[in-house]
């Protein structure tokens, strides 16, 4: 831990040490230097296959690979003002005459760069963050099955609508996170490298071999990489923009659950709690204070994260075969990776605990109850021949009595609410029990869920 850096994520985010070792190895400066190592090990190892150098020779270059260190790298950078040529030195100066001209023979330093960040960022994906979202999303589905009869008021433009139930609510989360688990999973999985060379048409690479885009194909495979039907210096950029647009739209599913979280904590409303500790304090002036620290946190880091997409949109483009004006923006990709997986971890937790006040949530029904039947009463008054249903609801809302009083004092609309059913005017007297196939709808979208991410 350490306090003398700049970023948040360093001092602040990244303290809990279990949260770090799911970060840290693969997008940390340290893991960086180390998975483009990983490729220059790969690249030895294509020369090899290609007859270019020996076995030996490239075992070699591995062998020199493996003792190189992120601060070494940075000390020679310093010295040549070139990162990836200092790499490069760093694995040289560790060999004997035979193999170093082998090292980087061939490929750009985009080559390197490229292909690190893709094996790197998809192998995130697969070994940390999905797993976080999926337990996220385990949680919800639990919560909205133990919920899916829990009576809510419906709420749109911030008023109340028709009753729903909580794990109804819910449910609309566990869809929406459910798919961008899995469209997550398929773009980091579309993630490509290259090998290409300066200007991706393999300039270098076919004065070394016959078959340059075979010899990139063995290493992109090495490397559990495919390389795109076509590259300038660069990766085309729409793979990592593809990628990264699903990171920024599964971080705005969980902000908005957490902002629907923190709203049902209002005084006003009182229908949710975050779990609060014994020592926890909410306010350094007013003692009682239980804030939704939870919820407006994972808010809050959406809002610094989510406009690092405009950064990607602008890194998408890049003069003829290439510019350096993605090089500074594109180091910090990772910081927005890092945020998605920082707030999935705070929303399970918080979630995990999430106190549910059913009481408070019937309360809050009634106190709409005269007002929210007027949907099934214009609905049935149409079914029965109405010829203006909806305007002749409106006007008896327009009255100072009681909806079901109203109506039945008018002549012109008892005719139609005489040929209601017991059970049509159950729910009018009992507008409760108006929730529509709430329950069983929650019960679905669970199980579809559950069954799509099981593949």
């Amino acid at each position: 831990m350490t306090f003398s850096g700049i970023s948040p994520f360093d001092y602040r985010y990244l303290r809990d040490k279990k949260l770090a070792e799911k970060v840290a190895p693969f997008l940390s400066e340290e893991a960086r230097i180390g998975y483009q190592l990983k490729v220059e090990c790969a690249v030895a190892k294509g020369l090899a296959r290609v007859g270019a150098c020996t076995r030996g020779v490239a075992d070699e270059i591995i062998a020199a690979a493996a003792e190189v260190t992120a601060k070494e790298v940075y000390e020679e950078e310093d010295r040549i003002q070139h990162d990836i040529r200092a790499l490069v030195n760093c694995i040289r100066k560790r060999l004997g005459g035979e193999a170093k001209p082998f090292v980087h023979l061939g490929v750009t330093s985009s080559d390197i760069i490229n292909t690190a960040d893709a094996m790197r960022y998809r192998e995130f994906t697969g070994s940390s963050l999905l797993p976080s979202l999926l337990e996220l999303e385990r949680t919800l589905i639990r919560i909205a099955r133990t919920e899916k009869a829990t009576l809510q008021i419906g709420r749109t433009h911030g008023q109340h609508a028709e009753p729903i139930t909580f794990g109804f609510a819910l449910t609309e989360y566990v869809s929406r996170l459910g798919g961008r688990i899995l469209a997550l999973a398929e773009s980091a999985g579309n993630l490509r490298g290259k090998m290409s060379g300066a200007v991706g048409a393999y300039n270098a690479l076919a004065l070394i071999t016959d078959n340059a885009e075979t010899f990139e194909a063995y290493v992109l495979d090495e490397l559990g990489l495919k390389p795109a039907t076509h590259a300038t210096q660069i990766v085309e950029p729409e793979y990592l923009l593809d990628y990264v647009h699903c990171v920024v739209a599964a971080f705005g599913v969980i902000a908005n659950l957490a902002d629907d979280m923190r709203h049902l904590q209002r005084t006003e409303l009182a229908e949710i709690g975050e779990s609060f500790g014994d020592e926890q304090v909410g306010s350094s002036t007013m003692p009682h204070k239980r804030n939704p620290v939870n919820f407006e946190n994972v808010k809050s880091m959406w809002k610094a994260m989510m406009p690092r997409m405009i950064t990607l949109y602008a890194d998408q483009i890049s003069e003829h075969q290439r510019d350096l004006t993605n090089s500074a923006s594109g180091r910090f990709v990772p910081e927005l990776l890092a945020g998605l997986l920082v707030a999935a971890e705070r929303m399970q937790r918080t979630m995990q605990k999430l106190a549910v006040d059913r009481e408070q949530m019937r309360r809050n029904v009634e106190r709409s109850k005269s007002r929210i039947i007027t949907e099934p009463l214009y609905v049935l008054l149409a079914v029965y021949g109405c010829p203006d249903a909806h305007e002749a609801v409106r006007r008896l809302t327009l009255l100072e009595k009681p909806i079901l009083e109203a109506l039945e004092q008018d002549a012109a609309l008892v005719p139609y609410y005489a040929k209601f059913t017991p059970q049509q005017k159950e729910i009018l007297e009992h507008p409760e029990t108006y929730t529509g196939r709430a329950a069983e709808k929650t019960e679905a979208v669970c199980s579809y869920w559950e069954t799509m991410l099981s593949q």
